[in-house]
């Protein structure tokens, strides 16, 4: 005959599948990512050894100051994120944790997202190159723009891109740099029209860019509230909406004569 249980020993007996669940919850993998800031680079000039803007077909100018694209960096499709990452993630500072269907919405393997992102750099590069030339008027002249920048994938790096091929053709449109020789980073999808498009991840941009030097950050007008949340001390938010309105706010900027969006 088995003896009645304590009251301390029945607690200990009900606690254990409850234990078992909590380090099951704490140990599962979890549809997330943790994001941190990634690398920038200058599309005026070079990245690893590359030159990231090669124009030919039309005079080029030299340029002083830096237009730096933006990224982040997340845990992989494949990677086990715990609940203990998630909380660590959502605690810490330099991190963000974002469903892992909007970091990589194109498929689950590797393979299937690195294809994926590649495409939509290259589309977002030609529709980089069609925005510039048409803001330029020379859409239809025989210029050719070469764009590389290894190791990185996705569209948003569209803006920079557009702006870099700007800037080396024409500059502030008076003989000066774009830039007013600072270093100005920024995000942000571009369509041939123009259009600047929202990206996501941009607070973590924001870090990155004044990690590297930038003052100056260009960001998508739908994107202001996310950027100013963490915003970096010494990083001026500039939003847009447009090519054309990056352009004019930076030509402000430099001259100190007209009005500068901010969010």
């Amino acid at each position: 005959m088995l003896s009645r249980l304590t009251r301390l020993q029945a607690v200990a007996v009900c606690a254990l599948p409850v234990v078992a669940l909590l380090a099951a919850a704490v140990l599962a993998p979890l549809p997330f990512s943790v994001a941190q800031p990634g690398m920038t680079a200058d599309v005026l000039g070079k990245n690893k050894g590359t030159q990231v803007i090669t124009v030919s077909g039309a005079p080029t100018r030299d340029t002083e100051g830096q237009l730096r694209m933006t990224t982040i960096e997340a845990t992989g499709p494949d990677a086990h994120v715990s609940l203990g990452d998630v909380l660590d993630g959502w605690f810490a500072t330099d991190q963000a944790v974002m469903p892992r269907d909007a970091v990589y919405p194109s498929g689950d393997s590797v393979k299937e997202i690195e294809r994926h992102n590649t495409q939509q750099m290259r589309q977002s590069q030609d529709a980089a190159t069609r925005a510039a030339l048409n803001y330029l008027h020379l859409g239809d002249k025989n210029v050719r723009v070469s764009l590389k920048l290894a190791d990185v994938g996705g569209p948003s790096a569209g803006l920079l891109f557009s702006l870099g091929v700007v800037d080396k053709l024409d500059g502030d449109g008076s003989g000066g740099d774009l830039t007013g020789g600072r270093t100005v980073a920024g995000t942000g999808t571009i369509g041939a029209d123009g259009t600047v498009g929202a990206v996501g991840g941009v607070s973590l941009k924001t870090r990155a860019a004044r990690r590297d030097g930038a003052t100056v950050f260009l960001v998508p007008k739908a994107e202001c509230a996310d950027a100013k949340a963490e915003l970096p001390k010494g990083l001026r938010l500039i939003p847009v909406t447009t090519l054309k309105g990056a352009v004019d706010a930076l030509v402000s900027l430099k001259k100190g004569g007209g009005p500068v969006p901010s969010c």
